[in-house]
């Protein structure tokens, strides 16, 4: 068993609505100097592959099909 860590974020230039929101309470809140906060989602999956590469194409294979939406997102996989 290998468990992967996928990472999914908006890609450069698109809207990040809930990361301007934080920003901004974060600027509320007296945090001066805080630059841009793009928000994103973390998933844990447990593959039955022993085999790192191949668990890591299989991550990033579930990634494109249903984890991300690749027109607006990226994502990265890594062994966790």
């Amino acid at each position: 068993m290998t468990k992967l860590k996928v990472t999914v974020f908006p890609k450069a230039g698109v809207l990040d609505p809930q990361g301007k929101a934080i920003e901004r309470a974060l600027g509320n809140l007296g945090f001066a100097g805080v630059g841009e906060v793009r928000v994103g989602k973390v998933m844990v999956v447990e593959v039955n592959e022993a085999d790192p590469a191949r668990a890591k194409a299989l991550g990033e294979e579930m990634a494109r099909r249903l984890l991300a939406n690749t027109v607006i997102e990226s994502f990265t996989v890594e062994a966790a």
